[in-house]
């Protein structure tokens, strides 16, 4: 049963190393997800933040990852969620993301990759130190396990472009992939915000409207697809978002080792 204390089992087999250590910041603490229960209030407020509560119990993505939970260290509360999932050279194949995106290309990347996948935060709590907690712990397991590269889904709120604009002006201007990693189309209902012609760029609007995952992907050297897929699923818009270790800024580096 994927989510459920076999699946942990299986996360654990899949993800050779040491079991994940707790990290904190503040009055948040990070842990990795140790029962069915644990999966269970991650499939809550992934329901909560994605509107979509029959959708998202499980996938067959949850068995095989490492899933990290962020809570108030006061409440109890379960704040921010995401999951993780290494793989090696042709696994990006066998990613979430490839459901919807062309990875041939990044194929042929020649470092370790890991996936994020599901981030999630919990909408009543906005505090900027729960994203630096969650790239705490992905810092810590791009250290254990060797990692090149961070890839994802980075996901707009609804399938209405007409608010993003911006934002998508501002990654076809700055963003777009390397022409060696960049990915194809695959999905079948696809916004090219790369085409066509230019927009006058409106920085504070697009900044604004950026989802705060991908704002931090971006500060960091992050890229992203020349096209978002409308997932009606979902109800998102959602773009490929890549990230080479080797071209985070170095201060930025230590900042996040500080955490760990």
């Amino acid at each position: 049963m994927p989510g459920g204390p076999e699946g942990l089992d299986l996360a654990r087999d899949a993800l050779t190393g040491d079991v994940f250590a707790a990290l904190t910041k503040g009055r948040y603490v990070a842990r990795m997800a140790r029962s069915g229960d644990d999966m269970r209030r991650v499939q809550g407020l992934r329901a909560l933040c994605f509107e979509r509560a029959g959708l998202l119990r499980a996938d067959g993505f949850d068995a095989g990852c490492l899933h990290i939970l962020i809570e108030d260290n006061e409440s109890g509360a379960l704040v921010c969620c995401f999951r993780l999932l290494p793989l090696c050279g042709g696994g990006v194949s066998q990613s979430y993301a490839a459901q919807f995106y062309g990875l041939e290309r990044l194929c042929a990347y020649p470092g370790a990759m890991m996936e994020i996948g599901r981030f999630c935060v919990h909408p009543d709590w906005p505090d900027p130190n729960i994203v630096r907690l969650a790239w705490a712990v992905m810092t810590s397991q791009v250290d254990q396990r060797g990692i090149e590269l961070l890839f994802g889904c980075s996901s707009f709120a609804g399938v209405e472009t007409a608010q993003y604009l911006d934002a998508f002006a501002l990654l076809k201007a700055r963003h777009l992939a390397p022409d060696d990693w960049r990915p194809g189309v695959k999905a079948q209902d696809v916004f090219r915000f790369a085409a066509g012609g230019e927009r006058k760029l409106d920085l504070k609007k697009a900044m604004h409207r950026m989802p705060p995952l991908l704002r931090s992907y971006l500060m960091m050297g992050g890229w992203v697809s020349d096209h978002a897929v409308v997932d009606h699923q979902m109800n998102t818009l959602h773009v490929f978002t890549g990230l080479e270790i080797g071209a985070v800024p170095r201060a930025r580096q230590r900042l996040l080792r500080a955490l760990i």
